[in-house]
């Protein structure tokens, strides 16, 4: 089969010589085309190939743009038996090899035994009907090629023959500019070079014939010229050559000259001072040729006229046609009325006003050549090159059709320009990790380049109707159930609002047969190329939504869906105001549909994943305790790695004694195990502080020793700090910090010179300079090891008075490390960040989140724990922005805290209840919701996460232990009302489940309810319809602001 292919190529039979003859003049014309060598370049970006070309095929291989390892190969021909390009041009299909070394077809060739080719993909470049070449992507490597890159290639390929096109159309249009000065020089033109520096002046042959002189009488200077201009023309020609010289501009001149026989006649010269690196004239060029027949007659002009390739027409001053030759009547003459003798501007009114009449009358004006392009619209609706040279008796113009070469080139341009926005489209929409920002962005980019407005459209799995697409008999609105318009965008600014009004009313305006239902149920693109206003209008029901659309408008629609990974997860629907979208238009978009589901796709895989894994850091970190008069706020930020679970926690605790304890640490490592290890060490440091009532340097020795014990193989920095307080101190004013540091960053003390008076207890107005701000690092006098290194070392620890009024700052790497800064740097850009937020008197929760905006940047490379103290003054209440007091039962404090008895709702108390799946993913879908509600009514964020993880515990453990209810389906609800939140889930679990439930001092069993039992006020069991958990948050005055 490989002989075969190669011989078709080399000898197709009787049309090999026509073929080999354009294989010749293709690879001619290529020479030195750059556009080439981008068109390969961006075929390897844009497939991920180290090399790519371009050849053309006859008996051998000639390479005419390249990128890679093909570079050397460019303008070398090469045998066209031993290239994988003249399988694919013989075959004229295109070639997937995604194993060189084992494809039979081609793994005796010379590229594939030396290992330069492991992979291939190339299609056929086809000219005039002919398989001239190819353009292929190739790698040493392995690879496996997707309909996608074909998809992608073939349209560089379309790019790769509209540049051959050019090129060739180029060099006939070389040739016919030679035929044309063949016909000057047939018509007596010369032509002159005089050297401004040396004074030479050069005339070829037919300006001395002209002149009636030879090389023996010719002095080659300007003083031998001026002795042959007529005496009464001299100063005129010197002042046309001086004026041309000092401007460096053109010289004409038409003057008498007197032949060495007395004879005098008529010489028009034409010509261009050229300057040098100075800008000054340093030569003059130009031509002359005899116009006596002017004034005899003319007949010599005409024939020469007419024998020129090029059009030409004679305008007279008053911009009459006194002229023109059979090729201008060709090209003009499609106007329907007689040229010779009208009036220009009468007879082509579209050039008045444009390129033609600037460059016209600008020429007859300056007295100037001109030369341009332009396009003149229907009934010619064609592009020319045109020259202008003005005369004392009007203007000639010389033109060429230039229209094939123009759309040629433009199509080139538009094809290498969509491809490169189609790139940028996949580059952001890949690199992008923010799900909203990805639907903006398609909305956006495809309005301009392929239509007018658009619209974007979700289809939202995490709505339970909307987990299977296919519809009950009879249930004609099952396709509009999960589906969200989430981005739209429109090219006039003023209609923008319509659309975002338009997104927000037309789904369940929209009819079951509808265009949009129709792309959903038929998972396929639908266009709408005519009278769109008018067939959308027809399926809107009458109302808002019907008369917006309305005045949007459009002409034309296109629908797509963006097919994700084995599911369809949007729609993109585009709009043109006016006309239809052309296959090229359609095809690019498809195009577009397909990357951006793919993209969106991974952006919804990216928040899931990062989803879970905050949710199970999260969930390894409790809310902390909150004594009288010490404020504890606590935040974490993941890093922007997905699904990337850190080591970074916090922790705030009571020892029996009355004193709190706050803890930062970072285990080394960002994946499960750091996080297990760190879940470990976490419950051994407060069990041991808790139990032993030891100090903070003595906490961290013994978690080494039991690091070592339990072989716990890890290590970790920390601070553990610990705040205390006498009698006598506390009527002082002052709390003592003691602390021990691991290896851990310091921590941060700011005292607003307002102290002890705090933004959340003070009437009055607390801002200030941050100049007056004191920030404290504290650094240990000596650095400690880290956690898990030497089980023996010692450990020291530091004591600091503090007043009420401050706030403490602990807080992890993640926040102050950064590529290319230091430590100290970061700590020094934290102490004045920190200042500058306590000088401008903000509450400590709002401190915390402006002091991670400012901090973080977009995309943190590390997870980040923050714990904020603030200690407010203890001469009055509580403030009631620090929230309620939380302490743990029998703990010394100044009020006593117990778990409340079970609230009662009243039965009108609104409630939220949903029926969802009995699958895994429910939880997901109702911790959703729930967060949405709970955020909406502005709960502070600690309340919304243990809120979260309560729900998320009883709906996993319902699923996971129990059975679908009745109705097949798991049963969650939660109300709020006063100060309690009461959450329910229920399934179809058996009274006999219920000892499994008990709560006992000694512990919990069963169902994994220790988390809840932690996070909630009071839960109960119910078995009277299924197995009813319940358990209820109070969040007292928890609303952001009450």
């Amino acid at each position: 089969m490989w002989a075969e292919d190669v011989t078709s190529v080399a000898r197709p039979g009787r049309d090999a010589r026509a073929r080999e003859d354009l294989v010749r003049q293709l690879a001619a014309a290529a020479r030195d085309q750059a556009a080439l060598d981008q068109i390969a370049a961006l075929a390897a970006r844009l497939l991920g190939a180290p090399s790519a070309h371009v050849s053309l095929i006859s008996h051998v291989q000639t390479v005419v743009g390249a990128v890679g390892a093909s570079l050397e190969s460019i303008g070398v021909e090469t045998p066209a038996d031993d290239s994988m390009c003249t399988l694919t041009a013989g075959t004229g299909a295109a070639l997937m090899i995604g194993d060189a070394a084992n494809d039979e077809r081609v793994r005796d060739l010379s590229a594939v035994r030396s290992g330069e080719i492991g992979s291939y993909l190339g299609v056929p470049l086809v000219v005039r009907g002919e398989s001239v070449g190819a353009l292929c992507v190739y790698g040493p490597g392995t690879r496996t090629w997707s309909e996608q890159d074909l998809q992608v290639l073939e349209q560089l390929a379309t790019s790769a023959v509209t540049e051959l096109h050019l090129a060739v159309l180029a060099e006939e249009h070389e040739d016919e500019r030679l035929v044309w000065q063949l016909a000057v020089d047939a018509a007596g033109v010369g032509a002159f070079d005089w050297s401004l520096t040396t004074g030479e002046l050069r005339w070829d042959e037919q300006l001395m014939d002209l002149f009636g002189i030879d090389e023996t009488t010719f002095g080659r200077d300007i003083e031998s010229f001026n002795e042959l201009v007529h005496p009464d023309d001299r100063d005129r020609v010197a002042e046309a050559l001086s004026t041309a010289i000092t401007t460096c501009g053109t010289y004409v001149a038409e003057y008498r000259i007197v032949r060495s026989d007395d004879t005098v006649r008529w010489v028009a010269a034409r010509g261009r001072a050229l300057a040098g690196p100075d800008g000054v004239a340093v030569r003059l060029v130009g031509a002359a040729y005899d116009t006596t027949a002017v004034q005899e007659g003319e007949a010599r002009v005409a024939r020469l006229l007419e024998a020129m390739p090029m059009a030409f027409f004679q305008l007279d001053p008053s911009w009459r046609f006194t002229f023109l030759n059979s090729e201008a009547n060709r090209l003009l003459g499609d106007i329907g009325s007689p040229i010779l003798g009208g009036v220009i501007w009468d007879l082509f009114p579209d050039a008045v006003g444009s390129d033609f009449e600037a460059s016209y009358r600008g020429a007859v004006e300056t007295g100037e050549p001109v030369e341009f392009e332009a396009y003149y619209p229907p009934p010619l609706d064609r592009w020319y090159e045109v020259r202008g040279w003005p005369a004392p008796d009007g203007l000639a113009v010389y033109f060429v059709d230039v229209t094939e070469r123009r759309r040629a080139q433009e199509r080139a341009e538009s094809a290498v320009e969509r491809a490169k926005l189609l790139s940028s489209i996949t580059d952001f929409l890949t690199g992008t990790r923010d799900q909203e920002l990805a639907f903006a962005h398609l909305a956006e980019v495809v309005v301009g380049p392929w239509a007018d407005w658009s619209t974007v459209t979700l289809v939202d799995y995490s709505t339970p109707q909307s987990r299977t697409r296919t519809a009950p008999p009879g249930d004609r609105e099952a396709w509009r159930r999960g589906l969200r318009d989430v981005a739209g965008w429109h090219a006039d600014p003023d209609a923008r609002r319509l659309v975002e009004r338009y997104l927000e009313v037309r789904l369940p305006a929209l009819g079951d047969d509808s265009f949009l239902a129709r792309a959903v149920r038929d998972n396929r693109a639908v266009v709408v190329d005519q009278d769109a206003t008018a067939a959308v209008a027809a399926v809107l029901a009458p109302g808002e939504a019907r008369d917006l659309y309305l005045q949007l408008a459009p002409s034309s629609v296109l629908v797509l869906p963006l097919r994700g990974r084995e599911r369809t997860i949007g729609l993109l629907a585009v709009f043109k105001d006016e006309g239809s979208f052309s296959p090229e238009d359609i095809a690019d978009l498809v195009d577009v549909a397909g990357r951006a589901g793919v993209a969106l796709d991974n952006v919804r895989l990216y928040a899931e994943q990062r989803d879970l894994a905050e949710g199970l850091q999260r969930s390894l970190m409790t809310a902390p305790p909150e004594p009288d008069h010490l404020h504890v706020s606590v935040r974490y930020e993941p890093s922007a790695e997905v699904a990337q679970v850190g080591g970074d926690w916090y922790d705030a605790f009571l020892q029996t004694g009355g004193a709190t304890n706050i803890v930062i640490g970072d285990v080394v490592g960002h994946d499960t195990a750091a996080a297990a290890a760190m879940g470990q060490l976490r419950s051994l440091l407060r069990g041991v502080a808790v139990t032993t009532g030891a100090g903070p340097a003595e906490v961290l020795r013994r978690v080494d020793e039991a690091v070592q014990t339990l072989q716990i193989e890890t290590m970790a920095t920390a601070v553990v700090a610990r705040f205390e307080q006498t009698s006598e101190e506390r009527q002082a004013g002052v709390t003592r910090l003691r602390w021990s540091n691991a290896g851990h960053p310091p921590p941060l003390v700011a005292v607003h010179p307002e102290a002890p008076e705090t933004p959340e207890t003070s009437e009055g107005d607390l801002t200030s300079s941050p100049a007056d701000v004191t920030v404290t690092a504290l650094w240990p006098e000596r650095a400690d090891l880290l956690l898990g290194l030497v089980p023996e070392t010692s450990r020291t620890e530091a004591v600091v008075e503090l007043p009420r009024g401050c706030t403490v700052l602990l807080y992890t790497d993640g926040l102050v490390e950064r590529r290319g800064q230091g430590l100290d740097e970061g700590v020094a850009e934290l102490q004045a960040v920190l200042a500058e937020l306590v000088a401008a008197g903000l509450e400590q929760e709002e401190l915390c989140d402006e002091l991670l905006a400012r901090m973080l940047p977009e995309q943190p490379e590390d997870d980040v724990a923050l714990v904020a103290v603030r200690l407010h003054p203890q001469d009055r209440p509580r403030p009631e922005q620090a929230g309620p007091v939380r302490l743990p039962e029998g703990v010394p404090t100044e009020e006593t805290c117990r778990v409340p008895a079970p609230h009662r709702h009243a039965s009108d108390d609104p409630c939220t209840s949903l029926s969802l799946p009995f699958d895994p993913s429910s939880a997901r879908v109702a911790r959703h919701q729930m967060v949405e509600e709970l955020e909406r009514l502005g709960f502070r964020p600690g309340f919304v996460l243990d809120a979260e993880l309560v729900l998320g515990e009883l709906a996993a453990n319902g699923i996971e232990h129990g059975r679908p209810s009745s109705a097949g389906t798991l049963d969650v609800s939660w109300c709020i009302a006063d100060d309690v939140l009461r959450i329910s889930v229920c399934d179809g679990g058996k009274s006999a489940e219920l000892q499994a439930l008990e709560l006992t001092r000694a512990g919990l069993r069963g169902r994994g309810l220790a988390i809840v039992d932690q996070l909630c006020d009071a839960w109960t069991v119910d078995d009277q319809q299924g197995l009813r958990v319940t358990a209820e948050l109070h969040h007292f005055a928890d609303l952001d602001g009450a």
